[in-house]
């Protein structure tokens, strides 16, 4: 009788044991929407992720009126044009709402009901509230978490963690060191780490909201080194000095949030480290899931080559041109000038850079100061060895029914932007080519 009872004894201490720690592929800590638009995408991207909040269900957003978002250059992708459609489903029959209007207007907490819905619907996602978090450390690669759920003391094992608390709470108690600022703004130039943006978009100013006005405007990108903690493995962050709480720049916390949860399951899928991080394979996550690497506010999202124009411009052969603001719109534009004719200065080093024939094509056609049609064309067929006449037939006979270009097939005409990153993309694939984390080509 006594081993039988030291028998289940064991047995329900094993199993208390074994309820007590948790194993998962990423944890994310934070209570706002950037956080929680990390731990959604991590989970759509079909790795296990465990979201834990220290409190109740997004906060942050559970007390505030009506609020508008009226940026005049709105464009909403990714979860976000996710949360954009089930907003103006939610207030479709409300009298007076406008759901047709470009200005979003909602209350918080609608936002807030709408993401958890969107959580609760992501196989791999699971939420803890009220979590009380008591210590933190390194476990190899990953993360081990002790913390408080319900009471109880659980232990947590995580391959990557996400710090998207507003602090940096988390890396503070590992004992990491806290990063610059993650923002950088387009108005800036870009340099190389425009080659690895996770997301982008347009950032309120004093104007709209009373906080401070960022020098040149407030068009912003997030390359893929400024969610990184320098020296630490797979440890990422949010919300240092990001955005403030509430609904003020929802759409900038869960773009960042959507760009930092596919980099932890890139960590978590591919069993590797921030450490080596592939920014191409991250971005392609990004475009799969509808979210943008470049906030273009000239080319609809709708657009067929949508995705052509964001691979061309994130490897920087076509740059974006940033619009100064001015008083119909204080945060400035960033365009990507579709119809502008292309510029043979302006890809010739980007160009150099990636393909090793293109020296040699240069110094032997000297394309004039505008690339035409039959430059491309010509380049393509050196770089991609097609016989030049009957790639050119093929480009001709598919130039209005395929590409739907508004031109007439015309080899001397100068090549449009739009048509130069559809063609290049589609034939070169310069997107294909790796880069390192901060831009730069790996040959």
């Amino acid at each position: 009788m006594v081993k039988k009872l030291l028998v289940a004894l064991l047995v329900f201490l094993g199993g208390a044991a074994h309820a007590e720690t948790i194993k998962t592929d990423v944890v994310v800590i934070g209570n706002g929407t950037a956080a929680i638009a990390a731990a959604i995408q991590s989970g759509r991207s079909n790795v296990k992720t465990l979201l834990l909040l220290n409190g109740p269900w997004l906060e942050e957003l559970s007390l505030q009126k009506m609020t508008a978002l009226n940026d005049p250059t709105y464009a909403p992708s990714g979860i976000w044009e996710e949360l954009d459609k089930e907003l103006r489903q939610f207030y479709k029959k409300t009298s007076g709402y406008d759901t047709l209007a470009k200005a979003l207007m909602f209350e918080p907490y609608a936002a807030a009901g709408a993401l958890k819905r969107m959580a609760d619907s992501t196989k791999q996602l699971t939420a803890k509230l009220n979590v009380i978090y008591n210590s933190i450390e390194k476990d190899g690669t990953g993360w081990k978490l002790e913390v408080m759920i319900k009471g109880e003391k659980v232990t947590i094992k995580a391959k990557v963690l996400i710090d998207g608390t507003e602090d940096g709470e988390m890396i503070k108690k590992a004992g990491a060191t806290l990063p610059p600022d993650i923002i950088t703004w387009l108005s800036k130039g870009a340099a190389d780490l425009y080659r690895t943006s996770i997301a982008s978009g347009t950032y309120l100013t004093a104007d709209k909201q009373g906080a401070i006005n960022y020098p040149g405007g407030a068009v912003y990108y997030i390359p893929l080194s400024a969610v990184t903690i320098k020296g630490v493995d797979n440890l990422l962050t949010i919300n240092k000095t990001l955005f403030p709480n509430g609904a003020y720049n929802l759409t900038a916390k869960i773009a960042v949030g959507q760009g930092v949860g596919a980099t932890a399951a890139y960590c978590a899928f591919f069993k590797t480290t921030t450490q080596k991080l592939d920014p191409r394979v991250i971005q392609i996550e990004i475009l799969d899931f509808k979210s943008s690497l470049l906030y273009f506010t000239d080319v609809d999202r709708k657009d067929p080559y949508y995705r052509a124009v964001q691979q061309i411009a994130a490897t920087g052969l076509l740059k974006g041109y940033y619009i100064v603001p001015d008083s119909e719109n204080p945060n400035g534009d960033f365009h990507f000038m579709p119809e502008l004719e292309v510029r043979t200065a302006e890809i010739k080093p980007i160009l150099t850079e990636i393909y090793s024939r293109v020296f040699l094509w240069m110094n032997r056609e000297k394309p004039g100061e505008q690339f035409t049609v039959g430059n491309l064309l010509s380049l393509i067929s050196e770089i991609t060895l097609a016989e030049p006449a009957d790639f050119k037939l093929k480009v001709q006979k598919a130039w209005k029914t395929e590409y739907k270009f508004k031109s007439d097939f015309d080899l001397n005409k100068p090549v449009t932007r739009r048509e130069f990153a559809i063609l290049a993309n589609q034939y070169l694939s310069p997107f294909a080519r790796k880069v390192d984390i901060n831009g730069k080509v790996l040959n």
